[in-house]
């Protein structure tokens, strides 16, 4: 179960929930990975929805290592996730929230 006070969020891959969080290495790595200087680029194309699957399976990747769970991009070419790309993206996205958001902050986003 996904803790959103840790910055966790769960995906379903293969039929299995995977947890996955945003660790300080787990940035580091998709900072690299994305040959950005700062996340910031990176949210701000979230929040215009500029984003690219690079960026999707980018944080996917990262997240599930910092959630604990050692994969790379290959792992996940094939594999079946839940909402398929919308939900990818839509993980993804709740995923670089939770890292720099406390949960009580995205329920009063997401409230009408």
């Amino acid at each position: 179960m996904a803790n959103p006070w840790r910055g966790e969020t769960a995906l379903v891959i293969d039929g299995e929930t995977r947890v996955m969080r945003l660790t300080l290495g787990a940035l580091a790595e998709l900072e690299a990975g994305l040959g950005e200087d700062s996340l910031l680029a990176l949210v701000e194309r979230m929040e215009a929805g500029r984003f690219s699957s690079r960026d999707v399976l980018a944080l996917i990747v990262a997240g599930l290592r910092g959630g604990g769970w050692q994969v790379g991009p290959e792992a996940l070419i094939s594999a079946e996730i839940a909402g398929g790309p919308m939900g990818a993206a839509r993980a993804a996205a709740e995923l670089l929230a939770r890292a720099f958001l406390p949960p009580e902050a995205h329920e009063a986003r997401d409230a009408p």
